[in-house]
């Protein structure tokens, strides 16, 4: 595994704890990265073709990767952009840009590497600014920041992707995403003995309709 995973940072693992819990309550991707996010029907994709994420594999999730600020959307197009990372205050903003049909939203980010499965070894950046896509970072980062606290040896979190649903009166089922903690490995990717025995037994992702 720790071919795989090799998160660096000219920051001290000790200062991102009390960084995190103190802001995450306020509530484009890199070179080299996809994005990823959960669709309306549920399911993880990733990339311009939104290939769905295989069912199972395990992520990596990089601590000094979480992201907040705004986000102002066009029609289906980013307008502008302003993140910092979560460890510093948000960003500020001025008047949103012409066309933004909702302003300045609030937006969270983080970014995760792919364990195993086809796409081991793959980088991808999550934003979001949903509800329950913000409460699942947050909750994310404040685990972290707990585990830093507890053994500063062992802050990335390992998850695999799940999902959670709400009923809206006027949408109907609402997917939200989870990230479900399985365990924890150092920065250069050696994890706990029962994570290095552990085999993922995924089946096969849906691929898009040509």
């Amino acid at each position: 595994m720790s071919n795989i995973v090799n998160f660096t940072s000219n920051l001290p693992i000790t200062s991102l704890a009390a960084a995190l819990k103190q802001n995450v309550t306020q509530v484009a991707a890199p070179g080299g990265m996809v994005i990823i996010k959960m669709d309306r029907t549920g399911h993880w994709v990733f990339g311009a073709d939104q290939t769905e994420v295989e069912t199972g594999t395990r992520w990596a999730i990089n601590p000094h990767s979480f992201l907040h600020g705004y986000i102002a959307w066009g029609e289906g197009t980013v307008l502008a952009e302003k993140m910092s990372p979560m460890i510093e205050p948000l960003p500020e903003v001025d008047e949103p840009p012409s066309g933004a049909a909702k302003g300045w939203e609030m937006q969270v980010g983080v970014s995760l590497k792919c364990l195993d499965g086809e796409d081991a070894g793959m980088e991808a950046r999550f934003t979001t600014t949903s509800m329950g896509g913000k409460r699942a970072v947050q909750e994310l980062a404040v685990k972290v920041a707990e585990q830093i606290e507890k053994d500063q040896d062992r802050p990335v979190a390992i998850v695999t992707l799940g999902r959670d649903h709400y009923q809206h009166k006027q949408y109907g089922r609402i997917y939200t995403p989870v990230f479900s903690l399985d365990g924890w490995m150092s920065m250069t990717g050696e994890a706990e003995p029962e994570q290095i025995e552990a085999e993922a037994s995924a089946p096969k992702r849906r691929r898009p309709a040509a």
